[in-house]
């Protein structure tokens, strides 16, 4: 229990400081608690914490473009066109929004925590960003867990 909740913890916070690496992390967890159920559930722990943390830049993201400062830049600026462009991709077509947080929660690639802050941005809607933060997540860090387990046992 001690693990599975210090595991919960440092993904937390790796989630919101990206300089700490969860995946040093996952290999002393893997070697503390070998088996597959075990990294089934510290892959699970991982990815709530994550997730937890992931929710708190997306609420950040959300909040901050609503406030008169983000207006004002988002008003007279480049990035008006991109923000518009994007945010007509998004709206509405939560399979394609929810496929590029799955995408980038599992693999990394555009970073989470990049992606994170644009679904906030762009108001993904968070039925659709909850679930596909936490099963990448999940699934990646389960999957590390067990080529962990198997690398060092």
């Amino acid at each position: 229990m001690i693990l599975w909740l210090s595991m919960f913890g440092l993904s937390i916070a790796s989630a919101l400081l990206p300089f700490l690496p969860i995946e040093a992390f996952i290999i002393g967890g893997a070697a503390a608690r070998p088996g597959t159920t075990a990294a089934v559930s510290l892959g699970i722990a991982a990815g709530a914490g994550a997730t937890i943390g992931k929710v708190i830049w997306y609420e950040a993201a959300r909040r901050g473009v609503q406030s008169d400062w983000a207006q004002k830049k988002l008003a007279g600026s480049k990035i008006q066109p991109f923000y518009d462009r994007w945010s007509a991709r998004m709206e509405g077509r939560p399979v394609f929004s929810g496929a590029l947080m799955l995408v980038s929660a599992f693999v990394g690639i555009p970073p989470l925590l990049a992606m994170a802050a644009v679904a906030g941005l762009l108001r993904v809607p968070m039925w659709v960003f909850l679930p596909t933060v936490f099963l990448g997540r999940s699934l990646r860090f389960g999957l590390l867990f067990l080529g962990a387990d198997v690398a060092l046992h």
